[in-house]
């Protein structure tokens, strides 16, 4: 089932951007729509979903039939973070999954307006990514295209990594930039966040935060989330 998604003329924000993004990959798929109920109940709007091919990154994760599955059982907004070297012959796959946002790498593709397009005349949001090593100045340029910065904190592939604190300093720099030239661009970081470093990314300019196993394994979500959206 498709959710409504708010018209991409002016770049409208992500609905109801939560602070909080569960990264469903770090949720049990034993018990999956049970996990995802109780996202739903510790009051998140959104749910992050990494798609990795093995290729652009060593690990490979689901496709869009679990991403069809997932859509089957909640009424959250999915941020599909595609890890792929050739996500644009996936965006209709996962668009016609139920997408509500589909990002790209800019390593993937360093001239990426025209792909955000497409993103958007399949009416879903468009974001891009970029790894920990990549220069944000090489990226600002083009965030005029898209509704979502999603700054990588580490390098993709494997959950449970440590954040890497040097990306601080690109949230910080896009904020800057955004802020700058009025743009309605949302950031969200994804890796390594827990709830000693949250308030420090948010500081830095981060609207949202994809936790993976923070959340899933935290014994009071609700309370999790409600601390994070109040810092």
């Amino acid at each position: 089932m498709r959710k409504p998604v708010a018209p991409v003329s002016g770049f409208c924000h992500i609905p109801a951007m939560s602070k909080v993004a569960p990264s469903v990959l770090a949720a049990d798929f034993t018990r999956l729509a049970e996990d995802i109920s109780s996202a739903e109940k510790a009051g998140v709007s959104l749910l992050h979903l990494d798609i990795m091919d093995g290729h652009f990154v060593p690990n490979i994760s689901f496709g869009p039939d679990i991403v069809k599955q997932i859509d089957g059982i909640t009424d959250l907004y999915l941020d599909v973070h595609l890890m792929l070297s050739e996500p644009e012959k996936y965006f209709e796959k996962f668009c016609d999954a139920g997408a509500n946002a589909i990002t790209f790498h800019l390593e993937v593709h360093p001239d990426p307006g025209k792909y955000a397009e497409q993103i958007h005349d399949l009416g879903v949001k468009a974001g891009i990514s970029i790894n920990p090593d990549m220069d944000i100045e090489k990226l600002l340029p083009h965030l005029h295209h898209f509704d979502l910065l999603l700054i990588m904190s580490v390098y993709p592939g494997f959950g449970g990594q440590k954040f890497i604190e040097s990306t601080l300093t690109s949230v910080s720099t896009a904020r800057s930039f955004i802020l700058e030239h009025s743009l309605r661009t949302e950031i969200m970081v994804d890796g390594g966040i827990n709830r000693q470093n949250a308030k420090s990314i948010i500081d830095a300019g981060a609207d949202s935060l994809v936790m993976g196993t923070a959340f899933f394994r935290d014994e009071d979500q609700a309370e999790l989330v409600r601390t994070i959206e109040n810092s």
